[in-house]
């Protein structure tokens, strides 16, 4: 996914090992600020993986001590509320904590995207590129967010698509929680659920799974020429590449 917005605004795009962010603001200070949050973090993440092995290994929720790093706590609380590990929510926790940065740095509009998971709160509207492989929607499509629906978090899951680890057969489960760490793990969990040789049956399949998030506020599942979605969904509009 990548944001869009109708005025310029400032933006930058950085690579911290692994992780290739997106950050936009309509202020350059409050982007310095979610860098920055994204440097902490990810240093206090990795000190916590190298004495902690099996946070980054493991594939069921794992307890956390409550003395853990933040980006540690938020992640292994999603994993735990969506039954995944703890690192499906990664992405989306850097996100959430450079937006909250950003806004503290007195930013109006804060959107970051890392890996296709996106965190924003924002005073305008803007659109975000849905990309779902060869499915049926094309490429040419995105979501148009409102103001009044900040601040919001989109994550998502594909088996097709992305090089994340997934035992789903989706294109694309697209999640919308109230946060970004909340949406990478449920749209990891989502994407888990669509198996199966019948393809319309296994996204009523990741539906059903939806309704067992209460923090999810919507959902839409892609896998091949079908489309399904429950809840909230922003409105789709075409989006220039």
């Amino acid at each position: 996914m990548n944001p869009a917005m109708a005025r310029p605004l400032h933006q930058v795009r950085r690579r911290f090992n692994e992780s290739n962010i997106f950050f936009k603001s309509d202020s350059s200070a409050a982007i310095d600020a979610g860098i920055n949050a994204v440097r902490l973090h990810r240093l206090e993440l990795e000190t916590y993986i190298r004495l902690h092995s099996t946070f980054l290994d493991a594939l069921q929720p794992i307890q956390v001590e409550p003395n853990s790093p933040l980006v540690v706590r938020l992640m292994a609380d999603a994993g735990v509320k969506t039954n995944v590990g703890p690192m499906a929510a990664v992405a989306g926790a850097l996100a959430d904590l450079a937006v909250e940065s950003m806004v503290g740095a007195g930013a109006r509009v804060a959107i970051v995207e890392d890996g296709g998971e996106i965190a924003a709160a924002s005073d305008e509207s803007f659109v975000v590129g849905l990309y779902a492989g060869q499915s049926v929607l094309g490429a040419d499509l995105g979501f148009r967010i409102e103001a009044s629906e900040c601040p919001l978090g989109i994550g998502t899951s594909s088996a097709t698509v992305s090089h994340a680890l997934s035992f789903g057969e989706a294109d694309a489960a697209t999640i919308f929680a109230d946060t970004a760490t909340l949406a990478d793990a449920a749209a990891t969990a989502i994407c888990n659920t669509v198996v199966g040789t019948d393809v319309a049956g296994s996204i009523q399949l990741g539906l059903d799974a939806v309704r067992s998030f209460p923090f999810v506020r919507g959902a839409l599942i892609v896998r091949g020429g079908y489309v399904g979605s429950i809840g909230w969904v922003p409105q789709l509009v075409k989006v220039e590449r």
